[in-house]
């Protein structure tokens, strides 16, 4: 397996994410920044947080099988938002959920933003995922 979970003793362990995941692999996929841009380039949910995380995590999962890799294979993901609010949680682990859903959660780290590449763009998810 390239990636290696870590749950070490004095640190919480949220189902959300690893704390600490080492990779091993012998292939890297660095997959850029995913909106909710739809294939012809319109912007999907314009205000709806919740529609926007769906559509940015199913993105980042045709970026990931494009590449020959899964959501299993992914040991990072960054997560952007604007104006971030606790509230916005829910919808974000629901997005998360659909995506990562049988597999165990990557490091990841949420970032508050004032603004995006386009300014109806609420979030943006980027990973790195870790191939044998």
């Amino acid at each position: 397996m390239a990636l290696e979970h870590i749950l070490p003793d004095g640190l919480v362990n949220m189902r959300s994410f690893t704390q600490v995941v080492a990779a091993t692999g012998s292939k890297t996929i660095y997959i850029s920044g995913q909106v909710a841009w739809d294939v012809d380039g319109g912007i999907v949910g314009v205000g709806d947080f919740a529609a926007q995380a769906k559509k940015a995590y199913e993105n980042l999962a045709v970026a990931l099988e494009a590449a020959g890799a899964t959501p299993a294979d992914v040991a990072k993901t960054n997560v952007y938002i604007v104006n971030y609010d606790p509230e916005m949680g829910r919808a974000l682990n629901d997005a998360r959920k659909a995506v990562f859903e049988g597999t165990t959660a990557p490091a990841s780290t949420l970032i508050g933003v004032q603004a995006l590449a386009a300014p109806e763009f609420m979030i943006e998810v980027e990973a790195i995922a870790v191939l044998d």
